[in-house]
Protein backbone atom coordinates (compact mmCIF):
# COMPACT_ATOMS: atom_id res chain seq x y z
CA UNK A 1 0.00 0.00 0.00
CA UNK A 2 1.19 3.45 -1.12
CA UNK A 3 1.88 6.35 1.68
CA UNK A 4 -0.83 8.93 1.45
CA UNK A 5 0.41 11.90 -0.13
CA UNK A 6 1.98 14.92 2.31
CA UNK A 7 2.81 18.41 2.16
CA UNK A 8 4.40 19.28 -1.42
CA UNK A 9 3.12 16.75 -3.03
CA UNK A 10 -0.38 16.76 -2.13
CA UNK A 11 -0.40 20.56 -2.97
CA UNK A 12 1.22 19.66 -6.69
CA UNK A 13 -1.89 16.96 -6.53
CA UNK A 14 -4.39 19.26 -5.90
CA UNK A 15 -3.34 22.24 -8.50
CA UNK A 16 -2.88 19.68 -11.28
CA UNK A 17 -6.91 18.17 -10.30
CA UNK A 18 -7.70 21.97 -10.52
CA UNK A 19 -5.99 23.03 -13.65
CA UNK A 20 -7.99 19.92 -15.09
CA UNK A 21 -11.55 20.84 -14.19
CA UNK A 22 -11.07 24.52 -14.76
CA UNK A 23 -12.25 25.36 -18.49
CA UNK A 24 -10.29 26.66 -21.20
CA UNK A 25 -13.02 28.64 -22.87
CA UNK A 26 -15.27 30.52 -20.21
CA UNK A 27 -18.12 31.68 -22.00
CA UNK A 28 -20.27 34.90 -21.00
CA UNK A 29 -22.35 37.57 -22.61
CA UNK A 30 -20.92 41.18 -23.87
CA UNK A 31 -22.89 43.89 -24.93
CA UNK A 32 -19.63 46.40 -26.04
CA UNK A 33 -20.45 49.79 -25.65
CA UNK A 34 -22.78 51.61 -28.25
CA UNK A 35 -22.41 48.58 -30.70
CA UNK A 36 -26.05 47.55 -30.97
CA UNK A 37 -25.13 43.73 -30.77
CA UNK A 38 -24.31 41.25 -28.26
CA UNK A 39 -21.21 38.75 -28.44
CA UNK A 40 -20.41 35.29 -26.86
CA UNK A 41 -16.79 35.59 -25.48
CA UNK A 42 -14.78 32.46 -24.18
CA UNK A 43 -12.23 34.62 -22.14
CA UNK A 44 -12.46 38.56 -20.75
CA UNK A 45 -12.09 41.10 -23.65
CA UNK A 46 -10.29 44.13 -23.25
CA UNK A 47 -11.55 47.13 -25.62
CA UNK A 48 -9.31 49.14 -27.43
CA UNK A 49 -10.62 52.26 -29.74
CA UNK A 50 -8.77 54.14 -32.56
CA UNK A 51 -8.96 56.03 -36.06
CA UNK A 52 -8.14 54.19 -38.99
CA UNK A 53 -8.96 54.97 -42.76
CA UNK A 54 -11.23 52.78 -43.63
CA UNK A 55 -12.56 53.12 -47.62
CA UNK A 56 -10.38 56.27 -47.42
CA UNK A 57 -12.56 58.02 -44.45
CA UNK A 58 -10.79 58.30 -41.33
CA UNK A 59 -12.90 56.46 -39.19
CA UNK A 60 -13.23 55.17 -35.09
CA UNK A 61 -12.95 51.60 -34.75
CA UNK A 62 -13.60 50.01 -31.54
CA UNK A 63 -12.30 46.52 -30.64
CA UNK A 64 -12.89 44.02 -28.27
CA UNK A 65 -10.88 40.74 -28.36
CA UNK A 66 -9.24 38.43 -25.79
CA UNK A 67 -7.01 34.99 -26.21
CA UNK A 68 -7.50 31.77 -24.93
CA UNK A 69 -6.49 28.47 -25.34
CA UNK A 70 -4.21 29.76 -28.62
CA UNK A 71 -6.88 31.60 -30.12
CA UNK A 72 -7.86 34.95 -30.28
CA UNK A 73 -11.60 36.34 -30.55
CA UNK A 74 -12.11 39.69 -31.58
CA UNK A 75 -15.12 41.61 -32.43
CA UNK A 76 -14.77 44.99 -34.31
CA UNK A 77 -17.25 47.79 -34.69
CA UNK A 78 -17.49 51.09 -36.64
CA UNK A 79 -20.59 53.45 -36.81
CA UNK A 80 -20.24 55.35 -40.18
CA UNK A 81 -23.06 57.61 -40.17
CA UNK A 82 -23.79 57.16 -44.20
CA UNK A 83 -25.42 54.20 -45.60
CA UNK A 84 -23.24 54.54 -48.97
CA UNK A 85 -20.60 53.78 -47.04
CA UNK A 86 -21.23 50.52 -45.71
CA UNK A 87 -20.43 48.11 -48.39
CA UNK A 88 -17.48 50.06 -49.38
CA UNK A 89 -16.16 49.75 -45.93
CA UNK A 90 -17.06 45.92 -45.68
CA UNK A 91 -15.23 45.28 -48.57
CA UNK A 92 -12.26 47.13 -47.23
CA UNK A 93 -12.45 44.96 -44.27
CA UNK A 94 -12.46 41.90 -46.67
CA UNK A 95 -9.45 42.88 -48.58
CA UNK A 96 -7.46 43.75 -44.77
CA UNK A 97 -7.99 40.31 -43.74
CA UNK A 98 -6.63 38.61 -46.53
CA UNK A 99 -4.05 41.57 -46.69
CA UNK A 100 -2.77 41.37 -42.93
CA UNK A 101 -2.08 37.40 -42.61
CA UNK A 102 -0.56 38.08 -46.37
CA UNK A 103 -2.91 35.02 -47.17
CA UNK A 104 -5.24 32.85 -48.94
CA UNK A 105 -9.30 33.83 -48.74
CA UNK A 106 -12.11 31.23 -49.13
CA UNK A 107 -15.62 32.78 -49.41
CA UNK A 108 -17.57 30.37 -47.17
CA UNK A 109 -20.73 31.77 -47.81
CA UNK A 110 -22.69 34.25 -46.78
CA UNK A 111 -23.32 36.11 -43.10
CA UNK A 112 -25.81 34.99 -40.86
CA UNK A 113 -26.12 37.14 -37.85
CA UNK A 114 -29.89 37.52 -36.68
CA UNK A 115 -30.82 41.17 -37.09
CA UNK A 116 -27.94 42.00 -39.55
CA UNK A 117 -29.14 44.08 -42.26
CA UNK A 118 -28.65 42.31 -46.07
CA UNK A 119 -25.50 43.41 -47.90
CA UNK A 120 -23.71 41.34 -50.71
CA UNK A 121 -20.81 42.44 -48.85
CA UNK A 122 -21.88 40.36 -45.76
CA UNK A 123 -19.82 37.12 -46.05
CA UNK A 124 -18.17 34.42 -44.06
CA UNK A 125 -14.64 33.87 -44.87
CA UNK A 126 -11.88 32.07 -44.14
CA UNK A 127 -8.08 33.02 -44.48
CA UNK A 128 -4.92 31.23 -44.81
CA UNK A 129 -1.67 32.71 -44.23
CA UNK A 130 1.51 33.29 -42.34
CA UNK A 131 3.06 35.28 -38.99
CA UNK A 132 6.23 37.33 -39.22
CA UNK A 133 8.05 34.68 -38.40
CA UNK A 134 6.69 32.36 -41.21
CA UNK A 135 4.56 30.42 -39.10
CA UNK A 136 1.16 29.46 -40.16
CA UNK A 137 -1.99 31.52 -38.98
CA UNK A 138 -5.77 30.75 -39.96
CA UNK A 139 -8.46 33.33 -39.18
CA UNK A 140 -12.44 32.58 -39.67
CA UNK A 141 -14.13 35.41 -39.51
CA UNK A 142 -17.84 36.87 -40.62
CA UNK A 143 -18.22 40.33 -42.15
CA UNK A 144 -21.41 41.93 -41.61
CA UNK A 145 -23.93 45.32 -40.87
CA UNK A 146 -26.49 46.39 -39.16
CA UNK A 147 -27.97 49.97 -40.65
CA UNK A 148 -24.65 51.92 -40.50
CA UNK A 149 -22.57 50.22 -38.31
CA UNK A 150 -20.19 47.32 -39.59
CA UNK A 151 -18.57 44.78 -37.67
CA UNK A 152 -16.13 42.43 -38.06
CA UNK A 153 -15.74 39.49 -36.04
CA UNK A 154 -13.10 36.81 -36.22
CA UNK A 155 -11.05 34.06 -34.64
CA UNK A 156 -7.41 33.74 -35.38
CA UNK A 157 -4.32 31.20 -34.62
CA UNK A 158 -2.64 28.71 -35.45
CA UNK A 159 -5.35 26.57 -36.44
CA UNK A 160 -8.73 27.77 -35.04
CA UNK A 161 -10.34 24.29 -33.79
CA UNK A 162 -13.94 24.20 -35.43
CA UNK A 163 -16.52 24.22 -32.11
CA UNK A 164 -14.99 27.81 -30.58
CA UNK A 165 -15.42 29.23 -33.87
CA UNK A 166 -19.06 27.90 -34.16
CA UNK A 167 -19.93 29.14 -30.86
CA UNK A 168 -18.54 32.58 -30.86
CA UNK A 169 -19.77 33.38 -34.50
CA UNK A 170 -23.27 31.66 -33.55
CA UNK A 171 -23.55 33.67 -30.25
CA UNK A 172 -23.72 37.28 -32.44
CA UNK A 173 -26.77 38.73 -32.53
CA UNK A 174 -28.89 41.83 -31.51
CA UNK A 175 -30.20 42.02 -27.96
Amino acid sequence: MKPAPTGRAAALAAALLLAACSPTLDWRQVRPEDSGIEALFPCKPLTHARTVPLAGTPTRMMLYACTTDGMTFALTYAELDDPARVTPALEALRAAASANLDGQETLLGPAEVPGMTPNPAALRLSVQGRRPDGGALAQQLVLFAHGTRVFQASVIGAQPEDEPVATFLAGLRRP
